[in-house]
């Protein structure tokens, strides 16, 4: 059984784009009463690549830079910097010392640096940086979010509404299973049925689906066998996102999945089958595929199993 990897960095950048507001109020409540919502936000991920583009900052995942007004009418720049990592590393804190200074001396605006850590070194915690020389002291001090602390608060994550909360259940089970796939199809049919026993709206349960999908990935018999569990579940309740569910989740996680492995087997060249296998919607077909790329030996033999099965 071939375990796919485990990714965090897209899904945590598409469900932070998705669901800002509730990330601040999840996570950073102070800040949250301090922004005006009704006057919008705007993200500025352009500007933030200008800013740090010559700058050897090293190993850069969710970098967010928002726009966002005070309660005063203040104008504001936010770093929202969330760094989803295995290991520790060394250099963290002076990196976001310098994202910092540097968009403050691009734009003279103050700005308020924030970090969510989902690694597993649970004394790794890192919070500030600073040094002094002849006198002269620089210091700087962000807050910090550590993801494995919810682990003691498992009920209250169970009993709230606010999409980081299914958020930080599937990136903890993520970790915890990481070498027990057949535990993790278990917590991914958990976590999935609570979206619909709480009551999220369509579109909400189609998005944290995506998430949970997307990090808790499973070999393909395991992903078949939740698949049939899932649907069981839906028809027994009456359930209407099958569908989306389908189309968006499932697919998007076998895409994923043939991705990778079209990269490791045959390299760069073989990425270049992604876009018309995309164009795919068959999910039977799909899965075809992701299990061909344990036999085939070249890529005209993996294309030859949808292009027979298309033009049937």
């Amino acid at each position: 059984m071939n375990n796919p990897q485990t990714e965090f960095d897209t899904p945590w950048k598409d469900i932070l784009q998705q669901y800002f507001e509730d990330f601040i109020l999840f996570f950073f409540p102070q800040a949250h009463s301090e922004i005006s919502w009704s006057r919008g936000f705007e993200f500025l991920d352009k500007e933030l690549q200008q800013v740090v583009r010559d700058a050897e900052l090293g190993r850069r995942l969710v970098d967010k830079l928002v726009k966002i007004y005070r309660t005063g009418g203040e104008e504001a720049w936010v770093l929202i910097h969330v760094e989803i990592q295995s290991q520790e590393e060394s250099d963290f804190a002076e990196r976001m010392f310098v994202y910092n200074y540097r968009i403050y001396d691009r734009y003279k605006r103050s700005v308020a640096s924030l970090a969510v850590l989902g690694d597993e070194r649970a004394s790794w915690r890192p919070n500030q940086f600073g040094y002094q020389l002849f006198g002269c002291e620089v210091g700087f001090r962000f807050p910090v979010v550590k993801l494995l602390d919810y682990q003691e608060q498992w009920s209250e994550l169970e009993a709230s509404r606010n999409p980081f909360a299914t958020v930080v259940m599937a990136h903890l089970k993520a970790i915890e299973t990481r070498n027990n796939r057949p535990l993790r199809k278990q917590w991914k049919l958990t976590l999935t049925k609570r979206l619909y026993e709480q009551g999220f709206s369509r579109e909400d349960v189609i998005n944290l689906f995506r998430f949970i999908d997307w990090v808790m990935s499973l070999p393909l018999e395991l992903e078949q066998e939740f698949q049939q569990e899932l649907s069981q579940y839906e028809e027994e309740r009456r359930m209407p996102y099958i569908t989306s569910i389908e189309r968006s989740g499932i697919r998007q996680g076998l895409l994923k999945g043939i991705s990778l492995g079209l990269k490791l087997k045959f390299g760069e060249s073989g990425l270049n089958l992604l876009p018309e296998i995309s164009e795919l919607n068959d999910i039977n077909l799909l899965e075809a595929i992701l299990s061909g790329l344990e036999t085939v030996s070249t890529v005209e033999e993996l294309r030859q199993i949808y292009r027979n099965t298309t033009t049937e």
